[in-house]
């Protein structure tokens, strides 16, 4: 039988937590995993997605310092899994558990990245083959690094599992997202985390899920806090990050219903989009809504701005008419006032007129007498 090609795929996931109990009962919930102990070690819980395992959990190992988090290692492919530890060494990483068998899983060690994220590596003994499309229910789909170089972090996983730069995307002040895969599949992303974020590097998985609204809906009932909401993400699809009850960061994201994506026109072939472009380019679409919403507030400001215009107007033209008003009343009165002065000069004017006259007529008569 020809054996599957294992290097560079994310095989396996494992969460370490101090809350074994109540991280079965969370993931059941959100994720819909059914959890069962392995028939080879009933210590060790083995998740399953329709029958298939997709992840383990298991108690924080004792020797561990306590202040050690909960949280998810990545498990990556190799077939050969001395040299490729070997290989992280000489490349700037650190082995955290030397290479060894484990009955009915493999060969395996922990190591860390040269930034500090921590990862598996195995050579597992039932590898599957790839999945090709969209992944089945509760699989996993995507793997995000954030890291304080993320370029570095690429050269270091690039040549350890061949992996390609398959896109950068320049997110503006948080700097570039590095889509990486091979063979043209994308399986991941790495970012520069924020300065202010507490924690180390690490790797963040995503699960699929029916619907992210729902799971998160009944996310305090299983007991998990939100990080980031519900939001939609280029494509139709929506995600969500949480922590589970003990602190271990995860994700969920839900794709497009089938009649909803039947409805859609057929897009030429294209390489598949990963969800991480998509959720990454959904920084864009904030951005695109902030400035829609900087537009609205700006059109129902312009708005007010005219409806106060023209009361300003209204009440301009009121004050405007009131003042017309007394004015005209003033020129009125005016005009009687300057009538009464006219007709009592008149008046004046034809009294000495009458008196010169008379005089004028008696003048006569004395000079009519004289003669």
């Amino acid at each position: 039988m020809e054996a599957v090609d294992v290097r560079g795929r994310f095989v396996w996931h494992q969460l370490m937590t101090r809350d074994v109990p109540g991280a079965k009962n969370f993931y059941s919930g959100l994720v819909g995993w059914n959890a069962q102990p392995w028939p080879l070690d009933p210590n060790y819980t083995v998740c399953h997605a329709a029958e298939v395992p997709v992840a383990g959990i298991m108690e924080m190992p004792a020797d561990l310092p306590p202040d050690v988090a909960s949280h998810w290692i990545q498990y990556i492919g190799t077939r050969d899994v001395d040299a490729t530890a070997e290989a992280a060494v000489r490349a700037g990483g650190s082995i955290l558990k030397p290479p060894s068998d484990m009955a009915g899983a493999g060969r395996y060690a922990v190591l860390s990245d040269p930034q500090g994220a921590v990862f598996a590596i195995i050579d597992p003994e039932n590898a599957r083959p790839d999945h090709v499309g969209t992944p089945p229910l509760g699989a996993f789909s995507w793997h995000e690094l954030a890291t304080s170089d993320n370029e570095a972090a690429f050269a270091f996983y690039s040549g350890l599992f061949g992996w390609d730069a398959m896109q950068r995307m320049d997110m503006g002040p948080t700097g570039v997202y590095l889509v990486f895969g091979q063979n043209g599949v994308q399986r991941g992303g790495m970012y520069i985390k924020p300065a202010d974020w507490p924690a180390p590097p690490n790797w963040m998985p995503y699960a699929h899920v029916p619907n992210v609204d729902v799971s998160v809906a009944n996310l305090e009932s299983v007991g998990g806090q939100i990080l980031v909401e519900p939001m939609d993400v280029p494509g139709g699809s929506r995600i969500a990050s949480l922590t589970d009850p003990a602190g271990a960061p995860f994700a969920i994201h839900s794709f497009p219903s089938a009649a909803a994506a039947a409805a859609q026109p057929k897009p030429k072939p294209k390489p598949k989009e990963s969800l991480a472009v998509r959720a990454r380019a959904a920084g864009k679409q904030v951005q695109k809504q902030v400035k829609k919403q900087a537009r609205v507030a700006g059109k129902a400001a312009r708005k007010h701005a005219k409806v106060a215009g023209k009361a300003a107007k209204k009440a301009a033209g009121k004050v405007a008419r009131k003042v017309a008003g007394k004015m005209a009343k003033a020129q009125k009165a005016a005009r009687k006032a300057f009538s009464r002065v006219v007709g009592k000069a008149k008046a004046r004017v034809k009294s000495k007129v009458s008196k010169v006259s008379k005089k004028s007529k008696v003048s006569k008569k004395k000079a009519a007498r004289k003669k």
